[in-house]
C-alpha cells in the first residue's frame, strides 16, 4: 500500500511535467511572426524554469535571447541560453544577481521585441530584487519573518511585492514598451495568478496599505526592517501595470485529477478537498475526520491537494508535509482498520530539508516508540524530519522539476 501510495504521488507529478505543459500550449498556439527587427526574449522563472525554457526554445524562433534561474541542484545547460540557480526558500546573493540580470534583459526590450514569461512556483525567493533602498539581507530578514508567521502563501506574496522591483507587475514595467506574453504553472490553490511566484506578470493583490494593515493586525509590523516599513508607508501608488497575455498551463487541480485517475481498479477513489490549506494541526484533523466519515466497506483513496502552513515554535527541522504525515499519524494510531497516508510537495522539496514529504501508516508510532523516539517533545520543536527519519518514513524524490503545491493521499484498506 506503501508503493501504491507512492505511485499515485509520482502520477500527479507527471500530470504537472513543465514540459508537455509548454508544449500543448504552442501546439495550439504558435508564437507570431515578430515585427522587423525585433527580438524573442524567453525568461523563466521558477523551480519548473529549466525544463519550461528548454520546450519553449523548441517553438519560438531565433533571434532568441534566454535566460533561465531555477534553485540550487536544479539547473542544467541549456544551448543557446543562460541558466543561474539560486536559493530557496531562503534568497541569496546569487538570486539577487539573478533578479539584476533579469531586469538588465527586460530594460532592453523594444516596443518590436516579444518576451515570453515562463513563471513557476518558487520563483518569488530565487529573485529578490529587493526595493532600493531595501538591502539583500534586510529581504532575507523579511522572508524568514513571513515564513514563520503562519500566514497563507497570498498574504505573504502582498507583502513582497511592495518591497519588489518584479513582483506584482514589475516585470511587465520593466519590460514596457514591449508586449509580454507568460505561461504559468500554478502551485498555488485556486490559481489567483497575482499570488504565483507573487505575480510578476499581474498587478498586486492589493496595496502597500493593505500590506502594513496585514502586518499590524499579525503583530509583524514592529519586527520588521525599518526600511521595508518605510517602503510600506510611502504610500505611492504603483505605476498602471501594463497589460500582458497570461495563460495558466499547470495546476493542482489536474494534478489531483491525474491520481484519482490512477487508483486501481477494486478501490474507490474521491477528490475530498482541493483546498487542504491553513494551519497543518487544523489540516491532519480534517484528514482524519474524512478517515472516520469514510465507508468500513471496501479499498478506498481519499485524495486531498492544497498548501498548508506551519507557525513555527521551535528550532527544530522539517516542514508542511513532513508534519501533517506525522500529526497524521498521531491520530491514526486508533483506527479500526488498516491505513496508509502520503504527504508531499510536488517539488520533491518540503521545507529546508532534502524530503519531499512523509509517508506514514498504522504502526508509524510503535516502530518510533521502540526506537525511543520521543515524537511528542520533538513534534513541539517543529522536529518533524528527526521523527520521520527516525521511523523510515521520509519521502524522498529529489527534485522533480515542477511544483503544483502539495499533494496527499489516504488509503483505507
Amino acid at each position: 500500500m506503501r508503493a501504491l501510495a507512492r505511485a499515485l504521488y509520482d502520477e500527479a507529478v507527471r500530470a504537472a511535467d513543465p514540459a508537455l505543459a509548454v508544449r500543448r500550449h504552442f501546439d495550439k498556439q504558435p508564437p507570431a511572426p515578430l515585427p522587423a527587427g525585433g527580438r524573442n526574449i524567453l525568461i523563466a522563472i521558477g523551480k519548473a524554469a529549466p525544463a519550461m525554457l528548454a520546450e519553449a526554445m523548441r517553438h519560438v524562433r531565433a533571434p532568441v535571447l534566454a535566460l533561465a534561474v531555477t534553485h540550487h541542484g536544479n539547473d542544467r545547460a541549456i544551448p543557446g541560453a543562460t541558466v543561474l540557480s539560486a536559493g530557496h526558500p531562503e534568497p541569496d546573493e546569487a538570486g539577487l544577481q539573478a533578479g539584476r540580470r533579469i531586469i538588465e534583459l527586460l530594460d532592453g526590450a523594444e516596443a518590436q521585441d516579444r518576451v515570453f514569461a515562463f513563471i513557476s512556483g518558487g520563483g518569488s525567493a530565487l529573485v529578490p530584487t529587493p526595493r532600493p533602498p531595501l538591502t539583500l539581507s534586510e529581504k532575507q530578514q523579511v522572508n524568514r519573518l513571513l515564513l514563520a508567521s503562519g500566514l497563507a502563501i497570498e498574504q505573504v506574496n502582498l507583502i513582497r511585492q511592495h518591497l519588489s522591483e518584479l513582483k506584482g507587475g514589475g516585470f511587465l514595467r520593466h519590460a514596457a514598451p514591449a508586449r509580454v506574453t507568460a505561461l504559468i504553472l500554478s502551485d498555488v490553490i485556486g490559481n489567483d495568478l497575482g499570488a504565483i511566484a507573487s505575480g510578476p506578470t499581474v498587478a498586486p493583490l492589493g496595496t502597500a496599505q493593505d500590506a502594513l494593515d496585514l502586518l499590524s493586525q499579525r503583530a509583524l509590523l514592529d519586527k520588521m526592517p525599518l526600511a521595508a516599513v518605510n517602503l510600506l508607508t510611502e504610500g505611492r501608488a504603483a505605476p498602471a501595470t501594463p497589460a500582458a497575455d497570461n495563460y495558466l498551463i499547470g495546476s493542482n487541480e489536474s494534478s489531483l485529477a491525474a491520481m484519482c485517475d490512477a487508483v486501481p481498479p477494486g478501490w474507490t477513489a474521491q477528490i475530498f478537498s482541493n483546498r487542504l490549506i491553513g494551519d497543518v494541526s487544523d489540516a491532519a484533523s480534517r484528514i482524519a475526520e474524512a478517515a472516520l466519515q469514510a465507508s468500513s466497506r471496501g479499498r478506498q483513496a481519499l485524495i486531498f491537494g492544497g498548501e498548508t502552513t506551519v507557525n513555527l515554535r521551535g528550532s527544530g527541522k522539517g516542514g508542511r508535509n513532513q508534519e501533517l504525515a506525522l500529526r497524521v499519524a498521531m491520530l491514526g494510531r486508533d483506527w479500526q482498520r488498516p491505513w496508509v497516508f502520503l504527504s508531499g510537495g510536488t517539488d520533491g522539496r518540503d521545507g529546508p530539508t532534502d524530503a519531499a514529504g512523509g509517508v506514514v501508516d498504522g504502526t508509524t508510532l510503535a516502530r518510533l516508540e521502540a526506537a525511543g523516539v520521543d515524537s511528542t517533545s520533538l513534534l513541539a520543536n517543529n522536529d518533524s524530519n528527526a521523527v520521520l527519519s527516525a521511523s523510515g518514513d521520509l519521502l524522498i524524490t529529489g527534485p522533480t522539476g515542477t511544483n503544483v503545491a502539495d499533494v496527499q493521499v489516504l488509503l483505507l484498506f
